[in-house]
């Protein structure tokens, strides 16, 4: 069904899928915009280094502009760039997507309800993911979860399961342990509360996830921020779905046990030697993604009428940070309160 496949980002996510799903003999396209990084894979391939697996493997890569003389059409594109690039890059790929093709989103927030108003929401698929990584430099990629230990849950956006969405769910398992989802928005909400705990959070002290959890004061932030998004999530009537591989009678209890669950068992995945995407990008100084998941709630709040002042509080203070304002430090993790 999906016989000619895009990856359009190629970060550690977009390398790591797409290695996997080469590696598995796919006829797969690496897309993206940082021409070292292109110019690697085109020379020398990717090396995607792993715990358990060192693989190092010839892809088909190709700068942006390039698209427009290969003239390509796509079953299927996995958009696996930053949030706030969604938009330019929905419209970007839409000529090069067959009819009958589908854009997943393999990356956080909630970009469905960007892409598909451009895409078309019978070729748009939910996706949500847990696979950490870092591309450490040009081709090169560090991977923190393995094959068997990422973990990815498409879902059709009207909720059905449909044929292919099997197909997609049986393709992600060159890449991951995958688990289609009837109740896609929900899972991304899931995925939306473990983010706003962790990404943000962590993004503004600048340290490891591990290192994170063994600050005082860390969880009780993360979980009222966690308080929050669930809160509005309810508001707006989603239902949250069990995502990372646990099962609904993981989610049984009220809801601060849902909340607690879901921060403990991301920190569990992700290991001793994780950096989230946030401090990444801080180290950096590039854009974050926190105004589409702290801030994306603090917007969604007041739609409902929920007030969210940690959430609010985190996005503010990494805010400071990209303006060059304020430094990555655990003390931020204190100068929370002035700003709520």
């Amino acid at each position: 069904m999906f016989q000619k496949i895009a990856i359009l980002g190629c970060g550690a996510i977009g390398s790591s899928v797409g290695a996997d799903l080469t590696d598995a003999g796919l006829d797969v396209t690496l897309i993206d915009h940082w021409p070292a990084h292109v110019e690697a894979m085109k020379n020398q391939g990717l090396h995607i280094k792993m715990s358990d697996l060192d693989l190092k493997i010839a892809v088909k890569a190709c700068h942006l502009h390039e698209i427009y003389s290969m003239q390509p059409q796509f079953d299927l594109v996995l958009l696996a760039a930053k949030s706030y690039d969604s938009a330019w890059l929905a419209h970007f790929i839409k000529p090069y997507l067959k009819p009958t093709g589908v854009i997943v989103g393999l990356q956080n927030s909630l970009n469905e309800e960007v892409i598909a108003p451009i895409i078309g929401y019978p070729n748009t698929i939910g996706c949500v993911i847990e696979l950490s990584g870092e591309l450490i430099e040009p081709g090169y990629v560090v991977r923190n979860t393995t094959r068997t230990t990422t973990w990815f849950s498409p879902g059709e956006l009207h909720g059905l399961k449909t044929p292919r969405l099997k197909a997609l769910e049986d393709l992600f398992q060159n890449t991951a342990t995958a688990r289609m989802t009837s109740n896609i928005w929900g899972a991304k909400w899931s995925k939306l509360i473990s983010n706003t705990m962790t990404q943000g959070p962590i993004g503004m002290l600048g340290i490891k996830s591990f290192e994170a959890g063994q600050l005082p004061g860390f969880f009780e932030l993360a979980f009222e921020v966690g308080k929050e998004t669930y809160d509005v999530g309810r508001a707006l009537g989603i239902e949250v779905e069990p995502i990372f591989g646990l099962t609904a009678e993981d989610f049984l209890g009220t809801s601060a046990d849902v909340i607690n669950k879901l921060l403990h068992t991301l920190l569990l995945h992700l290991g001793k030697n994780s950096r989230n995407a946030v401090v990444q990008d801080h180290a950096k100084n590039r854009k974050t993604e926190v105004g589409y998941l702290n801030g994306l709630v603090v917007n969604k709040g007041e739609l409902v009428g929920i007030p969210t002042p940690y959430n609010k509080a985190v996005t503010i203070i990494n805010q400071l940070i990209e303006e060059g304002k304020l430094q990555t430090h655990i003390h931020n993790l204190q100068i929370v309160k002035n700003y709520i």
